[in-house]
């Protein structure tokens, strides 16, 4: 068994990492089995959230204003991470955001990681759903689900659990073992900057049209802006 690590989850504007932000991040550092540390905090994604994402996580706009950016955030995670295993229920999500982060920041960022979904999918298949939920439940595991601290926790809760049930069985696959460590892979291009021409244009159509944005215009890449101005031009003209 893999028993130091530190278990991850993250609170997201939407499930692409090449569009969405991070709004909230939660860690949890293991070693030799126990739990060693705890790391968490609020991302300020740029934008307003959408009602969706207020009602599901309970997070709201008024708390993310005066939190730090992803670049501020992330130099404090990475060191708190360390070199270790990433742990998490659908890792790869997960990991895809960070990576995208820190791509955008020019850092580096590669890990290798446990996910708990695939020892649950593969082992717990009578159950209705392998969501972390339906998972707790299942174990007795205290959860507050859609906060990325309290899924860590319950994540860690979980892992061990599936280990005590699943680990001799799953060692007969040797280095196949679901409970082994595999390199993440995530693909990811950084972000280029909107150029002076956009921001002139957005700011132009913005004045002319009267209209009130809900995201910062400097936070936004080549092609988001791309995609606001096509938005503001189909629906109002130039």
């Amino acid at each position: 068994m893999t028993d130091s690590y530190v278990c991850i989850d993250l609170e997201t504007t939407g499930l692409d990492p090449k569009r969405d932000k991070i709004i909230e991040i939660g860690a949890v550092k293991v070693e030799k089995g126990e739990i060693t540390g705890e790391w968490q905090t609020l991302v300020n994604p740029g934008k307003k959230l959408e009602e969706r994402i207020v009602e599901l996580t309970g997070i709201r706009d008024d708390e993310l204003v005066e939190a730090r950016t992803i670049s501020e955030v992330l130099p404090d995670l990475f060191a708190f991470l360390e070199e270790r295993t990433l742990l998490g229920h659908s890792v790869l999500f997960d990991f895809s955001f960070l990576k995208k982060a820190a791509v955008n920041e020019r850092l580096s960022f590669e890990r290798q990681g446990i996910d708990t979904l695939k020892i649950a999918r593969k082992y717990l298949q009578n159950l209705e759903s392998r969501a972390l939920g339906a998972l707790c439940e299942h174990y007795g595991i205290p959860h507050s689900a859609h906060r990325a601290l309290e899924d860590a926790r319950a994540t860690t809760a979980l892992y061990q659990r599936l280990w005590d049930e699943f680990y001799e069985k799953e060692e007969q696959e040797g280095e196949k073992s679901l409970f082994r460590p595999r390199p993440l892979v995530y693909k990811a291009k950084r972000d280029t900057p909107l150029t002076p021409a956009q921001k002139e244009q957005l700011y132009k159509l913005l004045d002319k049209h009267k209209l009130v944005i809900d995201y910062e215009i400097e936070s936004l890449t080549r092609s988001e802006a791309s995609r606001r101005i096509d938005r503001i031009l189909a629906e109002y003209g130039r």
